[in-house]
Protein backbone atom coordinates (compact mmCIF):
# COMPACT_ATOMS: atom_id res chain seq x y z
CA UNK A 1 0.00 0.00 0.00
CA UNK A 2 1.21 3.48 -0.90
CA UNK A 3 -0.08 6.76 0.43
CA UNK A 4 0.77 10.40 1.00
CA UNK A 5 0.93 12.36 4.24
CA UNK A 6 -0.14 15.98 4.61
CA UNK A 7 0.69 17.77 7.87
CA UNK A 8 -1.32 20.95 8.35
CA UNK A 9 -0.36 24.00 10.39
CA UNK A 10 1.20 27.37 9.71
CA UNK A 11 3.37 26.89 12.80
CA UNK A 12 5.11 23.97 11.06
CA UNK A 13 6.14 26.13 8.13
CA UNK A 14 7.32 28.94 10.39
CA UNK A 15 9.50 26.53 12.33
CA UNK A 16 7.73 27.35 15.57
CA UNK A 17 7.25 23.65 16.34
CA UNK A 18 8.89 20.51 15.00
CA UNK A 19 6.77 18.30 12.78
CA UNK A 20 7.06 15.22 14.98
CA UNK A 21 3.82 13.83 13.55
CA UNK A 22 5.46 13.39 10.16
CA UNK A 23 8.37 11.55 11.78
CA UNK A 24 6.08 9.27 13.77
CA UNK A 25 3.88 8.53 10.77
CA UNK A 26 6.89 7.67 8.62
CA UNK A 27 8.32 5.27 11.17
CA UNK A 28 5.08 3.61 12.22
CA UNK A 29 3.59 3.25 8.75
CA UNK A 30 6.83 1.78 7.41
CA UNK A 31 6.83 -0.78 10.20
CA UNK A 32 3.32 -1.74 9.15
CA UNK A 33 4.36 -2.29 5.54
CA UNK A 34 2.86 0.95 4.22
CA UNK A 35 5.02 3.12 1.98
CA UNK A 36 4.78 6.91 2.19
CA UNK A 37 5.62 8.18 -1.29
CA UNK A 38 5.33 11.89 -0.52
CA UNK A 39 5.00 14.12 2.51
CA UNK A 40 3.76 17.70 2.38
CA UNK A 41 3.31 20.44 4.96
CA UNK A 42 0.80 23.20 4.32
CA UNK A 43 -0.35 26.35 6.09
CA UNK A 44 -3.78 26.85 7.67
CA UNK A 45 -5.23 28.31 4.48
CA UNK A 46 -8.35 26.70 3.01
CA UNK A 47 -7.44 26.94 -0.67
CA UNK A 48 -4.00 25.47 -0.01
CA UNK A 49 -5.31 22.60 2.11
CA UNK A 50 -7.86 21.69 -0.53
CA UNK A 51 -5.33 21.86 -3.37
CA UNK A 52 -2.64 19.80 -1.62
CA UNK A 53 -5.03 17.06 -0.48
CA UNK A 54 -6.73 16.88 -3.88
CA UNK A 55 -3.43 16.59 -5.71
CA UNK A 56 -2.26 13.87 -3.33
CA UNK A 57 -5.48 11.95 -3.90
CA UNK A 58 -4.98 12.18 -7.66
CA UNK A 59 -1.53 10.61 -7.29
CA UNK A 60 -2.13 7.79 -4.82
CA UNK A 61 -5.82 7.75 -3.91
CA UNK A 62 -4.97 7.56 -0.20
CA UNK A 63 -4.00 10.45 2.08
CA UNK A 64 -3.45 10.82 5.82
CA UNK A 65 -3.63 14.33 7.24
CA UNK A 66 -2.74 15.64 10.68
CA UNK A 67 -3.89 18.91 12.19
CA UNK A 68 -6.71 21.34 11.58
CA UNK A 69 -9.42 19.44 13.47
CA UNK A 70 -9.72 21.79 16.46
CA UNK A 71 -12.61 24.11 17.29
CA UNK A 72 -11.12 27.44 16.22
CA UNK A 73 -11.41 29.38 12.97
CA UNK A 74 -8.00 28.24 11.71
CA UNK A 75 -9.05 24.57 11.99
CA UNK A 76 -10.48 23.91 8.58
CA UNK A 77 -9.19 20.53 7.41
CA UNK A 78 -12.45 18.59 7.51
CA UNK A 79 -14.37 21.37 5.78
CA UNK A 80 -11.95 21.34 2.85
CA UNK A 81 -11.77 17.55 2.66
CA UNK A 82 -15.57 17.39 2.71
CA UNK A 83 -15.64 19.81 -0.21
CA UNK A 84 -13.24 17.61 -2.19
CA UNK A 85 -15.67 14.69 -1.77
CA UNK A 86 -18.71 16.93 -2.34
CA UNK A 87 -20.06 16.00 1.08
CA UNK A 88 -21.78 18.36 3.53
CA UNK A 89 -20.75 18.62 7.16
CA UNK A 90 -23.44 17.18 9.41
CA UNK A 91 -23.79 17.15 13.19
CA UNK A 92 -22.96 13.74 14.65
CA UNK A 93 -25.03 13.21 17.80
CA UNK A 94 -22.73 10.51 19.18
CA UNK A 95 -19.67 12.73 18.87
CA UNK A 96 -21.53 15.66 20.40
CA UNK A 97 -22.62 13.57 23.37
CA UNK A 98 -19.07 12.32 23.85
CA UNK A 99 -17.77 15.89 23.84
CA UNK A 100 -20.34 17.06 26.37
CA UNK A 101 -19.57 14.13 28.67
CA UNK A 102 -15.86 14.82 28.45
CA UNK A 103 -16.32 18.40 29.63
CA UNK A 104 -18.67 17.27 32.39
CA UNK A 105 -16.05 14.86 33.70
CA UNK A 106 -13.64 17.77 33.84
CA UNK A 107 -16.19 19.81 35.78
CA UNK A 108 -16.51 22.37 33.00
CA UNK A 109 -19.19 23.62 30.67
CA UNK A 110 -18.45 22.87 27.03
CA UNK A 111 -17.80 26.10 25.09
CA UNK A 112 -20.15 26.58 22.17
CA UNK A 113 -17.21 26.63 19.78
CA UNK A 114 -16.43 22.98 20.54
CA UNK A 115 -19.77 21.98 19.02
CA UNK A 116 -18.15 22.35 15.60
CA UNK A 117 -15.95 19.35 16.43
CA UNK A 118 -19.06 17.18 16.30
CA UNK A 119 -19.63 18.16 12.67
CA UNK A 120 -18.32 15.50 10.30
CA UNK A 121 -18.48 14.92 6.53
CA UNK A 122 -21.63 13.01 5.65
CA UNK A 123 -20.92 9.27 5.57
CA UNK A 124 -17.53 9.58 7.27
CA UNK A 125 -16.38 6.96 9.75
CA UNK A 126 -15.67 8.55 13.11
CA UNK A 127 -12.47 7.38 14.81
CA UNK A 128 -13.07 7.88 18.56
CA UNK A 129 -10.37 9.88 20.32
CA UNK A 130 -10.33 9.22 24.09
CA UNK A 131 -7.34 11.52 24.54
CA UNK A 132 -8.84 14.73 23.21
CA UNK A 133 -11.84 16.53 21.82
CA UNK A 134 -11.13 16.10 18.10
CA UNK A 135 -12.15 12.69 16.71
CA UNK A 136 -10.31 11.23 13.77
CA UNK A 137 -12.24 10.85 10.53
CA UNK A 138 -12.07 8.29 7.72
CA UNK A 139 -13.68 9.55 4.49
CA UNK A 140 -13.91 7.19 1.55
CA UNK A 141 -15.63 7.37 -1.82
CA UNK A 142 -14.97 6.02 -5.31
CA UNK A 143 -11.88 4.14 -4.14
CA UNK A 144 -10.29 7.25 -2.67
CA UNK A 145 -9.57 7.69 1.05
CA UNK A 146 -8.63 10.58 3.31
CA UNK A 147 -7.87 9.82 6.96
CA UNK A 148 -7.88 12.94 9.13
CA UNK A 149 -6.03 12.76 12.45
CA UNK A 150 -5.58 15.40 15.17
CA UNK A 151 -2.39 17.43 15.28
CA UNK A 152 -1.69 16.78 18.96
CA UNK A 153 1.09 14.14 18.78
CA UNK A 154 -0.18 11.87 21.57
CA UNK A 155 -3.69 11.89 20.12
CA UNK A 156 -2.39 11.23 16.62
CA UNK A 157 -0.28 8.28 17.74
CA UNK A 158 -3.13 6.76 19.72
CA UNK A 159 -5.57 6.92 16.82
CA UNK A 160 -2.96 5.62 14.40
CA UNK A 161 -2.34 2.52 16.49
CA UNK A 162 -5.89 1.84 17.66
CA UNK A 163 -8.06 2.89 14.73
CA UNK A 164 -6.03 3.34 11.55
CA UNK A 165 -3.62 0.40 11.53
CA UNK A 166 -6.33 -2.28 11.89
CA UNK A 167 -8.19 -0.80 8.92
CA UNK A 168 -5.03 -0.53 6.83
CA UNK A 169 -4.18 -4.20 7.40
CA UNK A 170 -7.65 -5.29 6.29
CA UNK A 171 -7.69 -2.92 3.34
CA UNK A 172 -4.20 -3.49 2.01
CA UNK A 173 -3.52 -7.08 2.94
CA UNK A 174 -0.26 -5.98 4.55
CA UNK A 175 -0.18 -8.65 7.25
CA UNK A 176 3.29 -10.20 7.28
CA UNK A 177 4.68 -7.65 4.81
CA UNK A 178 6.93 -5.07 6.45
CA UNK A 179 9.16 -2.11 5.79
CA UNK A 180 12.00 -2.40 8.29
CA UNK A 181 15.20 -0.47 8.87
CA UNK A 182 18.35 -1.00 10.88
CA UNK A 183 20.78 1.75 11.79
CA UNK A 184 24.52 1.49 12.39
CA UNK A 185 25.89 4.47 14.33
CA UNK A 186 29.35 5.83 13.56
CA UNK A 187 31.32 8.82 14.79
CA UNK A 188 34.72 10.39 14.23
CA UNK A 189 34.63 9.99 10.45
CA UNK A 190 33.26 12.27 7.73
CA UNK A 191 30.45 11.12 5.47
CA UNK A 192 32.64 11.04 2.36
CA UNK A 193 35.40 9.09 4.10
CA UNK A 194 32.85 6.65 5.49
CA UNK A 195 31.39 6.16 2.02
CA UNK A 196 34.85 5.26 0.74
CA UNK A 197 35.28 2.67 3.49
CA UNK A 198 31.86 1.16 2.92
CA UNK A 199 32.36 1.06 -0.82
CA UNK A 200 29.77 0.17 -3.44
CA UNK A 201 27.78 -2.17 -1.25
CA UNK A 202 24.35 -1.37 -2.66
CA UNK A 203 24.40 -4.14 -5.28
CA UNK A 204 25.44 -6.67 -2.65
CA UNK A 205 22.59 -5.88 -0.28
CA UNK A 206 19.84 -5.37 -2.89
CA UNK A 207 16.83 -5.22 -2.68
CA UNK A 208 17.74 -3.42 0.56
CA UNK A 209 18.69 0.25 0.29
CA UNK A 210 21.38 2.23 2.14
CA UNK A 211 21.24 5.83 3.33
CA UNK A 212 23.92 8.01 4.94
CA UNK A 213 22.51 10.24 7.68
CA UNK A 214 25.06 12.82 8.92
CA UNK A 215 24.53 14.86 12.10
CA UNK A 216 26.61 16.56 14.79
CA UNK A 217 26.93 13.16 16.48
CA UNK A 218 28.42 11.44 13.45
CA UNK A 219 27.05 9.54 10.45
CA UNK A 220 24.34 6.92 10.77
CA UNK A 221 24.14 4.15 8.18
CA UNK A 222 20.51 3.19 7.71
CA UNK A 223 19.72 0.08 5.71
CA UNK A 224 16.08 -0.53 4.79
CA UNK A 225 14.10 -3.54 3.62
CA UNK A 226 11.05 -2.54 1.60
CA UNK A 227 7.88 -4.63 1.58
CA UNK A 228 9.41 -8.00 2.35
CA UNK A 229 8.14 -10.84 4.47
CA UNK A 230 9.15 -10.20 8.05
CA UNK A 231 11.49 -13.16 8.40
CA UNK A 232 13.20 -12.40 5.09
CA UNK A 233 13.55 -8.73 5.98
CA UNK A 234 15.13 -9.48 9.35
CA UNK A 235 17.54 -12.01 7.85
CA UNK A 236 18.68 -9.64 5.12
CA UNK A 237 18.98 -6.71 7.54
CA UNK A 238 21.10 -8.76 9.90
CA UNK A 239 23.49 -9.72 7.11
CA UNK A 240 23.73 -6.16 5.77
CA UNK A 241 24.26 -4.70 9.24
CA UNK A 242 27.14 -7.11 9.86
CA UNK A 243 28.74 -6.09 6.56
CA UNK A 244 28.42 -2.40 7.39
CA UNK A 245 29.85 -2.85 10.88
CA UNK A 246 32.85 -4.68 9.46
CA UNK A 247 33.54 -2.04 6.82
CA UNK A 248 33.00 0.97 9.11
CA UNK A 249 35.26 -0.71 11.66
CA UNK A 250 36.42 1.24 14.69
CA UNK A 251 34.08 4.14 13.95
CA UNK A 252 31.01 2.09 14.91
CA UNK A 253 29.78 2.65 18.46
CA UNK A 254 26.34 1.07 18.36
CA UNK A 255 23.09 0.46 16.55
CA UNK A 256 19.63 2.00 16.41
CA UNK A 257 19.23 4.71 19.07
CA UNK A 258 22.42 3.94 21.00
CA UNK A 259 23.73 7.04 22.73
CA UNK A 260 27.51 7.32 22.91
CA UNK A 261 27.40 8.59 26.49
CA UNK A 262 25.39 5.52 27.52
CA UNK A 263 27.83 3.26 25.70
CA UNK A 264 30.77 4.89 27.53
CA UNK A 265 29.05 4.46 30.89
CA UNK A 266 28.49 0.78 30.15
CA UNK A 267 32.17 0.33 29.31
CA UNK A 268 33.27 2.06 32.52
CA UNK A 269 30.70 0.25 34.65
CA UNK A 270 31.96 -3.11 33.41
CA UNK A 271 35.44 -2.11 34.55
CA UNK A 272 34.20 -0.58 37.84
CA UNK A 273 35.79 2.71 36.75
CA UNK A 274 34.41 6.10 37.77
CA UNK A 275 34.46 9.22 35.62
CA UNK A 276 34.85 12.99 36.05
CA UNK A 277 34.96 15.83 33.53
CA UNK A 278 36.49 19.28 33.11
CA UNK A 279 34.82 21.58 30.61
CA UNK A 280 35.51 25.00 29.22
CA UNK A 281 33.82 25.77 25.88
CA UNK A 282 31.13 23.10 26.33
CA UNK A 283 29.99 24.83 29.52
CA UNK A 284 28.40 21.80 31.16
CA UNK A 285 27.06 20.18 28.00
CA UNK A 286 29.33 17.17 28.43
CA UNK A 287 28.13 16.59 31.98
CA UNK A 288 24.55 17.01 30.80
CA UNK A 289 25.06 14.36 28.11
CA UNK A 290 26.34 11.94 30.72
CA UNK A 291 23.74 12.62 33.42
CA UNK A 292 20.90 12.36 30.89
CA UNK A 293 21.55 8.60 30.93
CA UNK A 294 19.58 6.77 33.63
CA UNK A 295 21.88 5.12 36.15
CA UNK A 296 24.83 7.39 35.35
CA UNK A 297 25.34 8.16 39.05
CA UNK A 298 27.04 4.83 39.66
CA UNK A 299 29.83 5.85 37.25
CA UNK A 300 29.84 9.63 36.96
CA UNK A 301 31.22 11.50 39.97
CA UNK A 302 30.99 15.12 38.82
CA UNK A 303 32.69 17.85 36.88
CA UNK A 304 34.13 21.33 36.80
CA UNK A 305 32.96 23.98 34.35
CA UNK A 306 36.25 25.87 34.14
CA UNK A 307 35.19 28.70 31.88
CA UNK A 308 37.45 31.31 33.46
CA UNK A 309 41.19 30.78 33.70
CA UNK A 310 41.00 31.39 37.44
CA UNK A 311 38.82 28.30 37.79
CA UNK A 312 41.27 26.32 35.70
CA UNK A 313 44.04 27.36 38.04
CA UNK A 314 42.30 27.04 41.39
CA UNK A 315 40.13 23.95 40.86
CA UNK A 316 42.09 21.99 38.27
CA UNK A 317 45.66 22.98 39.11
CA UNK A 318 46.46 24.40 35.66
CA UNK A 319 49.52 26.59 36.11
CA UNK A 320 49.57 30.25 35.18
CA UNK A 321 52.75 29.60 33.24
CA UNK A 322 50.95 27.14 30.92
CA UNK A 323 48.07 29.53 30.38
CA UNK A 324 50.36 32.45 29.56
CA UNK A 325 52.75 30.47 27.38
CA UNK A 326 50.27 28.37 25.40
CA UNK A 327 46.86 29.93 25.92
CA UNK A 328 43.73 28.33 27.34
CA UNK A 329 43.02 26.57 24.04
CA UNK A 330 46.06 24.36 23.76
CA UNK A 331 47.33 20.83 24.10
CA UNK A 332 49.24 21.68 27.24
CA UNK A 333 46.27 23.22 29.04
CA UNK A 334 43.76 20.50 28.14
CA UNK A 335 46.28 17.89 29.32
CA UNK A 336 46.59 19.70 32.63
CA UNK A 337 42.81 20.02 32.88
CA UNK A 338 42.17 16.30 32.44
CA UNK A 339 44.90 15.39 34.93
CA UNK A 340 43.50 17.95 37.37
CA UNK A 341 39.96 16.54 37.05
CA UNK A 342 41.22 13.03 37.69
CA UNK A 343 43.11 14.13 40.78
CA UNK A 344 40.44 16.50 42.11
CA UNK A 345 37.72 13.83 42.01
CA UNK A 346 39.91 10.84 42.78
CA UNK A 347 38.77 8.81 39.78
CA UNK A 348 40.40 6.50 37.26
CA UNK A 349 38.93 8.15 34.14
CA UNK A 350 38.50 11.79 33.16
CA UNK A 351 37.64 13.96 30.18
CA UNK A 352 38.51 17.57 29.36
CA UNK A 353 37.49 20.06 26.67
CA UNK A 354 38.72 23.55 25.84
CA UNK A 355 38.10 25.49 22.65
CA UNK A 356 36.67 28.42 20.75
CA UNK A 357 32.98 27.86 20.06
CA UNK A 358 32.42 31.27 18.45
CA UNK A 359 31.05 33.22 16.84
CA UNK A 360 33.90 35.49 18.04
CA UNK A 361 37.24 34.87 19.69
CA UNK A 362 39.00 33.16 16.81
CA UNK A 363 42.42 34.06 15.42
CA UNK A 364 44.40 33.05 12.36
CA UNK A 365 46.28 30.46 14.42
CA UNK A 366 43.22 29.34 16.35
CA UNK A 367 40.09 29.89 14.23
CA UNK A 368 36.56 29.52 15.53
CA UNK A 369 35.83 25.83 15.93
CA UNK A 370 39.29 24.97 17.24
CA UNK A 371 38.92 22.53 20.12
CA UNK A 372 41.39 20.50 22.18
CA UNK A 373 40.07 17.28 23.68
CA UNK A 374 41.64 15.03 26.28
CA UNK A 375 40.76 11.63 27.75
CA UNK A 376 42.60 9.97 30.60
CA UNK A 377 42.36 6.41 31.87
CA UNK A 378 44.68 5.40 34.67
CA UNK A 379 48.05 6.92 33.82
CA UNK A 380 47.40 7.10 30.07
CA UNK A 381 46.27 10.32 28.42
CA UNK A 382 45.17 10.83 24.85
CA UNK A 383 44.87 14.34 23.40
CA UNK A 384 43.59 15.45 19.99
CA UNK A 385 42.92 18.74 18.25
CA UNK A 386 39.85 19.25 16.11
CA UNK A 387 38.53 22.17 14.08
CA UNK A 388 34.78 21.72 13.92
CA UNK A 389 32.43 23.37 11.41
CA UNK A 390 29.09 24.95 12.29
CA UNK A 391 27.70 27.55 14.62
CA UNK A 392 28.31 27.83 18.37
CA UNK A 393 25.76 25.17 19.29
CA UNK A 394 27.12 22.74 16.71
CA UNK A 395 30.74 23.22 17.79
CA UNK A 396 29.81 22.55 21.40
CA UNK A 397 27.73 19.48 20.51
CA UNK A 398 30.45 18.07 18.25
CA UNK A 399 33.02 18.65 21.00
CA UNK A 400 31.02 16.71 23.58
CA UNK A 401 30.51 13.81 21.19
CA UNK A 402 34.15 13.79 20.11
CA UNK A 403 35.62 13.71 23.61
CA UNK A 404 33.30 10.85 24.58
CA UNK A 405 34.51 9.01 21.50
CA UNK A 406 38.11 9.76 22.46
CA UNK A 407 37.60 7.94 25.76
CA UNK A 408 35.90 5.04 23.97
CA UNK A 409 38.91 4.68 21.72
CA UNK A 410 41.37 5.04 24.59
CA UNK A 411 39.67 2.32 26.62
CA UNK A 412 39.42 0.06 23.57
CA UNK A 413 42.98 0.88 22.43
CA UNK A 414 41.60 2.12 19.12
CA UNK A 415 43.56 4.68 17.12
CA UNK A 416 42.12 8.17 16.98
Amino acid sequence: MKLEVVTIGTELLLGQILDTNAVDLGRELAAAGVEIVRRTSVADRPEMIRAVVAEALDRTGFVITTGGLGPTRDDMTKKEVAAIFNKPLVLNAVVLQSLEERFRRLGRTMPAVNRTQAEVPAGATVLPNPRGTAPGLWVEADGRVVVMLPGVPSEMRGLLAEEVFPRLVVRGGTAGIVVRSRTIRTTGIAESALAERVGEIEDEIAPLTLAYLPSVDGVDLRVTAWRLREADAERRLGTAAAQLRERAGEHVYGEEKTDLAAAILDLLRARTVRLAVAESCTGGLLGARITAVPGSSDVFVGGVVAYDDKVKRELLGVSQTLLERHGAVSEEVVSAMVAGAQQRFGVDAALAVTGIAGPGGGTKEKPVGTVWLAARSGQETRVVKRVFPGDRAEVRARSAQAVLDLLRRLIGKISS
